[in-house]
């Protein structure tokens, strides 16, 4: 079996702004994003969603349309940037982006969490959530789909690129995310 992993459809946001668990509304263009979501998405038995609306609404879009049961686990939500939630990237001091690039894993100069804590309450839900029995969606964030494929501990290792509302697939055995 699969766990399938969407990423939420583009939020109503200034680009370049770091955003983690900011709860943003979605763009105008949502609706014709869903759709299209709809047309390729396969067939799931199961919906659990990041809580953020920027997910849920895609979510709950999706459990109507297939007439499926959705749920909301908080562990799927984005990584929690503190203090940086809201500025643009580019605005960020620099000490503080190269002391996070330096120790990637533990750093956490905006006060948030660390990616470490991200990977570890990634994986918890999506090993509580999935079933080798069902094909569970998992409506979710770019961060969290990340952790979730990322096989080492660099920043290189988490340079997963998904689109806003693009999908990826995972193999699961035995009700294991690999």
């Amino acid at each position: 079996m699969v766990v399938i992993l969407l990423r939420h459809t583009t939020p109503d946001v200034p680009p370049g702004t770091c955003y983690g668990q900011t709860d943003l509304p979605l763009a105008d263009s949502f609706e014709a994003e869903a759709m299209r979501v709809m047309e390729v998405l396969p067939s799931v038995t199961r919906i659990v969603s990041s809580p953020l609306q920027r997910c849920r609404r895609l979510a709950e879009r999706v459990a109507d349309h297939r007439q499926l049961p959705m749920t909301c686990e908080t562990d799927l939500q984005e990584m929690d940037f503190g203090r940086w939630e809201g500025l643009l990237w580019d605005n960020i001091p620099r000490k503080e982006i190269d002391a996070w690039a330096a120790d990637f894993l533990h750093a956490r100069p905006h006060g948030g969490e660390t990616v470490a804590t991200l990977r570890a309450r990634t994986r918890r839900a999506l090993s509580r959530w999935a079933s080798a029995d069902e094909t569970t969606l998992f409506v979710t964030h770019s961060g969290v789909i990340r952790a979730a494929l990322a096989t080492g501990d660099t920043g290189e290792d988490f340079n997963t690129q998904i689109e806003f509302g693009g999908m990826i697939e995972m193999p699961i055995e035995k009700g294991i995310v690999r």
